[in-house]
């Protein structure tokens, strides 16, 4: 997909910090809001890999914005000094958040993005690797508090937690992820138990 520039008249990107009194206290993120929006619109919570908020998730924030979202990208490294301007720094530095924590931080993202007076309080969340076992996770924390999940070849949820998921699902996965799909099959068996709408879509010759 062609990278949306920051410095385009159709967007509104700017840093906010956000408060997450259970997790690592003060965060920051990326918000972008389509500049000529004149309503309320939904929010879309971006969830980046293990990698923290580079640039190509922060071009995936503008892309929704792009599409009438207004979308928040946090950034889980804040409380390490954030994303670090380098792919493989950023992933050691990953290993050292509280995933307690972390959990946490974004939990309190979708609140603080659903309470924008932007926003129309319906949320949905994406999300990529790490990412995507997050929306998963966000999907059986907040129930109705969420209003769509996109996980991108993220790990499953508990199966005994999938009932708690009260919002659909659109489920993208690479054929070539032994890891992450071993787990499919229980994750589908338990959302076909629990009535969970969901698609699921697996792309040939793609890997993780």
């Amino acid at each position: 997909a062609q990278v949306v520039r920051t410095d385009d008249a159709r967007i509104a990107p700017q840093y906010l910090e956000y408060d997450s009194p259970n997790g690592s206290g003060k965060m920051r993120g990326y918000f972008v809001r389509p500049e000529a929006a004149t309503g309320r619109l939904p929010g879309v919570l971006v969830i980046h890999e293990n990698r923290g908020l580079n640039p190509h998730i922060e071009d995936i924030a503008r892309r929704l914005a792009l599409d009438n979202f207004v979308a928040f990208a946090p950034d889980a490294l804040f409380p390490l000094g954030g994303y670090p301007g380098n792919e493989d720094s950023a992933r050691e530095l990953f290993r050292q958040l509280d995933q307690v924590k972390t959990r946490e931080d974004f939990v309190a993202a979708v609140a603080f993005l659903k309470a924008r007076p932007e926003v129309t309080g319906k949320i949905g969340a994406v999300g990529f690797c790490y990412g995507g076992g997050m929306v998963s996770y966000l999907a059986t924390r907040l129930g109705s508090d969420l209003s769509a999940g996109v996980p991108f070849y993220g790990s499953a949820p508990n199966p005994d937690d999938v009932p708690k998921i009260k919002c659909p699902l659109l489920v993208q996965s690479a054929e070539v992820d032994e890891r992450i799909n071993a787990t499919w099959p229980a994750f589908e068996k338990a959302l076909q138990a629990a009535r969970v709408p969901y698609e699921r879509h697996l792309y040939p010759g793609t890997q993780h």
